[in-house]
C-alpha cells in the first residue's frame, strides 16, 4: 500500500471512529468511504502492475519469435 492509501485509510478510520464516538453516522459513513477509496486505489495500482508485466512478457516473448 503506497503512502497514499495509507494516508486515507487512516484519515477513514479517524473519521469513522470519530462519527461512531459522538453519534455522527454521516462522519462514520464518510470514514468508511475513505478507508474503500484506498482499497479500490491499491487494487487499481496492483493491477496495473501486473498488467505492466504481463505486457513485458509478452514482448520478450515476441522478441524471442523474431531472433529465430
Amino acid at each position: 500500500m503506497g503512502a497514499e492509501e495509507k494516508w486515507d485509510d487512516a484519515v477513514g478510520k479517524a473519521k469513522e471512529g470519530l462519527g461512531k464516538v459522538t453519534g455522527d453516522e454521516g462522519t462514520e459513513a464518510e470514514g468508511k468511504a475513505d478507508q474503500a477509496k484506498a482499497g479500490f486505489k491499491e487494487a487499481a495500482e496492483k493491477a496495473a502492475d501486473e498488467a505492466k508485466e504481463k505486457a513485458g512478457e509478452a514482448a520478450d516473448k515476441i522478441k524471442d519469435v523474431f531472433k529465430r
